[in-house]
């Protein structure tokens, strides 16, 4: 806050006197010297980005051995400053033991890279990814503290499990029994969704409530993406002629599953209104997928489901006070009602009057979502991270 609006405040009358005192003595006790700050960054960052030139230029010159050395001398370092330093960085800051924990799980992955390139050795991407995870996840679950350790979590999580699939799919076709392969390669894929139950169960009876917060919102997002593909999988008609692999009906059944499972966990561990309507949400992606094969081919069916989904959603929204989920929702279906429009009337669009008509057709469903998202939505989320009230982030 600068003195500057404090002045313009008491001038219009709206703190009086003692307050604008008050208020200006805080501010000059507690000024950060930014710009000093920011002289500071710049130097310790030409100073590392000339490190980093010089070992690059003379990296083939430097010994395998010694560059792993070095390597692993600094993640020692980064772990070994959270296990002795970690309540010291909380109090002066959090963003700063956040900093901490995100370097040191960059240089663990990167050492696997490294390792690989010493000895000269490779194997499928998610090996090294699943290892990061096993001797790195338990660190990042005990201190994280805000969305960038919650990311890496559940990013490494999805990307190894979609690399596992990629790397195994072709076990599905030379079996002569595919079902238990389809059944398990689809439960790896659609696993990160069980973060969602575990951030919602730990987001209220942890000290580190935005971390928990952020995981389960991550878990939501992937069940709601999704499920959100699977319908626009059916609209395109991508479902025909898959009876096996991550598009088939084993596959689905998992997945639906998954995410029922998922919905009702979240919906125990979080016993607030948000909670319950977090997991329906959850649980309805988890359908959606289910459903959309039954859908797949027929255009209005599958836009159908698909708004259905955002509807859902939006009136979840609605109850529970997450205005920006709520805007989100209005125009994800505003968008999906233009392409919709398009997909039925596309022989329109080659001629010069049906261009007219799409483009206001077009104009009229942004204005409708401009005034449903300005009017309808709920107040502002709240800042806390964990709430009992309706306000609460999903």
């Amino acid at each position: 806050m600068s003195a500057r609006k404090i002045e313009i405040w008491h001038a219009a009358g709206l703190i009086d006197a003692d307050t604008r005192a008050a208020l200006l003595a805080y501010e000059e006790e507690n000024a950060r010297p930014l710009a000093l700050w920011a002289v500071f960054g710049i130097g310790a960052l030409a100073i590392t980005l000339g490190f980093i030139s010089v070992v690059a230029a003379n990296w083939e010159e430097v010994p395998g051995q010694v560059r792993l050395a070095i390597h692993w001398a600094l993640l020692g370092a980064a772990v070994g400053g959270l296990l002795l330093k970690e309540k010291r960085l909380v109090e002066a800051s959090p963003w700063a033991l956040e900093a901490l924990i995100a370097i040191a799980s960059a240089l663990g992955l990167t050492f696997f890279g490294h390792l690989g390139q010493v000895y000269q050795t490779s194997s499928p991407l998610w090996v090294p990814l699943a290892l990061w995870l096993a001797l790195f996840g338990p660190m990042l679950l005990l201190t994280g503290r805000s969305w960038l350790t919650a990311s890496f979590v559940l990013g490494a999580a999805i990307y190894a499990a979609f690399e596992y699939a990629s790397a195994n799919e072709r076990l599905v076709y030379g079996a002569d029994d595919a079902e238990p392969v389809v059944a398990w390669l689809a439960a790896v894929v659609g696993a990160p969704v069980l973060f969602a139950p575990l951030g919602a169960f730990f987001r209220g009876r942890s000290a580190r409530p935005d971390f928990w917060r952020r995981l389960e919102e991550g878990a939501f997002a992937y069940a709601v993406a999704g499920a959100s593909m699977a319908a626009g999988v059916a609209s395109a008609d991508g479902f025909r002629g898959e009876e096996s692999g991550m598009l088939g009906p084993v596959a689905l059944a998992v997945f639906a599953g998954l995410g029922l499972v998922a919905g009702l966990l979240v919906a125990l561990g979080r016993l607030t209104l948000s909670g319950r309507l977090s997991g329906a949400i959850i649980a309805g992606a988890g359908l959606t997928m289910l459903i959309a094969r039954s859908v797949s081919g027929v255009e209005i069916a599958a836009a159908l489901l698909f708004m259905a989904l955002w509807t859902g959603i939006a009136a979840a929204a609605l109850k529970a006070g997450w205005r920006g989920v709520f805007q989100l929702a209005v125009a994800v279906i505003a968008v999906r009602l233009i392409i919709l429009s398009f997909e039925l009337a596309s022989d329109l669009l080659l001629s010069g009057f049906g261009l007219i008509l799409s483009g206001l057709l077009i104009l009229g469903i942004a204005w409708a979502a401009f005034r449903v998202s300005r009017v309808f939505a709920p107040e502002a989320d709240e800042a806390a991270p964990e709430a009992s009230n309706t306000q609460a982030a999903p």
